[in-house]
Parts: structure tokens; C-alpha cells; sequence
């Protein structure tokens, strides 16, 4: 089930579902514009976001900003007809090459049988779709290379292409007066390889360019808001685990034994499927 909850005077966000991967929706809202990130996994997920806020005053986006070209992030575009959609170029590339696609379960199943999707990916959108396949893809109105601002009359939201292992295509969103990173998927790792997998440069590159703003509060699409301590935890695991899997030339076992030993205590689980995946990664 979904909450609707507020952080400082401007933005609103929506909780994830997992069952149906529904990511975070978030609406940043100025004087004079209203902005949504992210469009949803479904018609149904963007129309419910849009009238929870209608019930709390909060008026229609006349932006909307996609993250990244996955399915959960763009398939609730089709229900913001009036609203101008903007993503990065390489965002838009990949949305057109879904734009032939079947999805009924019979097509969904064969691309899982051809590696073309993930098992999680065919099994969140039946679960989301039970009563209709109604999926139109939606291309953006405009694009962009690197970074666009947006003044919204009080709230500026600085949006910025920053790639990463999940995605290469990944944007976030700097609210720039509230002190929020909407992070999107960007944080996470490949899961569309034949085995869930972070690269050491390219993981290292990303939180570089993550650290370089002046964040209180970051948005990652599929767990709850975090701190800034929080994000800096978050980082320096990565940073260490990155570390000792170069030192240690992929080899599992001797990474383990050397965060266990930086850590003085058995490693977590998230420790574990994070160290697995520099190794898969190496």
C-alpha cells in the first residue's frame, strides 16, 4: 500500500509497492510550476499519485522528468497527456526500441526465454497488468544531453544526466532549495546482465559525481528517503567493497575475509549481495 508523505515545503513523494516494482513518485512544487519525477509503472499508478495530491491541494504537474528508460519509471506516461515530459536523449533512444513491443504473457515470456528481460521484470509488470495490457509508449516532448535547470517560481530542480551500473541513461533531480537528491535507480546495481553485477569505475565515477552536491535528504526509486549519514554510509560500503575487490583481484572469499576484518564483526547480508556483485562485476 501507498503513503503520501511530505519533506520540507515543496516536495511530495509517494511510497514504493514491491510486489508490482511501483518505484517513488515524487512532485516538487513552485510558485509557478509543478514538476513530477517519474511517471509511474502503469496509467493506474500516475492517475492514483495525481489524485492523492489533487486531494491535498496539490495541483496537476505541468513538467514531468524521467529517471531512466525502465518500464516501472515510463509505462504511467500515456496518462499525463497535458503534461510536458523531458528526459535525457539517451532515455528517449532506449523508449524507442520498447515502442514494437508486445505484452501479453505469451511476448513478455519469450523476451525472458531470448534474455531480452528479467524474470522480475515479466513477473512485476503481470502482477501490476491483471485486468489489461493497455501499454502505450510514450515518447518525451524534450530532451537533453548533460544537465537542464528548471525554475518552477521559488524551487529551482537541477537535472542531471549521471549514468551508473543499473543504467547508463540515469538522471537525478537536485531540488536545489529544499537540499533533495531524487537519486532514481542510479544507486543500484545491473540486474539486466546475466548475473546482478557493480563495476568498479563506473561505481566509483557515479558516487563522485553524487558526492559533489549539497544534499540533506536523498530519494533512492525503491526504499524509503535517506539521511545524508545515511548516504555517506551507503558510499563509503561501496568505496571499501570497490576497494577490495581491485586489491584483491575478484576473489570473493579474500574480500569477505578483509571487510570482516575492517569491520571487526560478521559481514550483513547486504554486505554479502553487495560484495557478490563487484565480484560479478570484476
Amino acid at each position: 500500500m501507498h503513503l503520501i508523505n511530505k519533506i520540507g515545503k515543496s516536495f511530495w513523494y509517494s511510497t514504493p509497492v514491491s510486489v508490482t516494482d511501483r518505484p517513488i513518485l515524487g512532485m516538487v512544487v513552485g510558485n509557478n510550476k509543478t514538476l513530477m519525477i517519474d511517471a509511474g509503472n502503469s496509467e493506474d499508478h500516475a492517475n492514483y499519485f495525481l489524485k492523492e495530491l489533487l486531494e491535498r491541494e496539490v495541483p496537476r504537474p505541468d513538467l514531468v522528468v524521467l529517471t531512466h528508460w525502465h518500464w516501472d519509471h515510463i509505462f504511467g506516461l500515456s496518462a499525463l497527456p497535458n503534461t510536458v515530459s523531458i528526459a535525457s536523449k539517451q532515455t528517449k533512444k532506449e523508449m524507442e526500441r520498447l515502442i514494437p513491443f508486445s505484452w501479453s504473457d505469451e511476448a513478455i515470456d519469450a523476451r525472458v526465454k531470448k534474455g531480452l528481460e528479467i524474470e522480475f521484470c515479466a513477473n512485476a509488470i503481470k502482477a501490476e497488468f491483471t485486468d489489461h495490457r493497455d501499454i502505450t509508449i510514450v515518447l518525451p516532448d524534450l530532451t537533453f544531453e548533460k544537465r537542464v535547470e528548471i525554475d518552477l517560481g521559488g524551487v529551482t530542480c537541477l537535472v542531471q544526466h549521471v549514468g551508473g551500473d543499473h543504467a547508463a541513461d540515469s538522471v537525478i533531480v537536485y531540488i536545489v532549495e529544499e537540499k533533495i537528491l531524487f537519486l532514481g535507480d542510479c544507486i543500484y546495481p545491473d540486474i539486466f546482465s546475466e548475473k546482478e553485477n557493480y563495476t568498479i569505475k563506473e561505481t566509483l565515477r557515479l558516487l563522485d559525481e553524487l558526492e559533489s552536491f549539497d544534499a540533506d535528504t536523498y530519494i533512492p526509486s525503491h526504499q524509503s528517503p535517506i539521511s545524508k549519514e545515511e548516504f555517506k554510509l551507503q558510499a563509503v560500503k561501496l568505496r571499501t567493497i570497490a576497494k577490495y575487490t581491485e586489491v584483491c583481484g575478484g576473489d570473493k572469499q579474500e574480500i569477505m575475509k578483509e571487510y570482516e576484518k575492517l569491520v571487526k564483526r560478521e559481514l550483513t547480508e547486504d554486505e554479502k549481495i553487495t560484495i557478490a556483485d563487484f565480484v560479478n562485476g570484476y
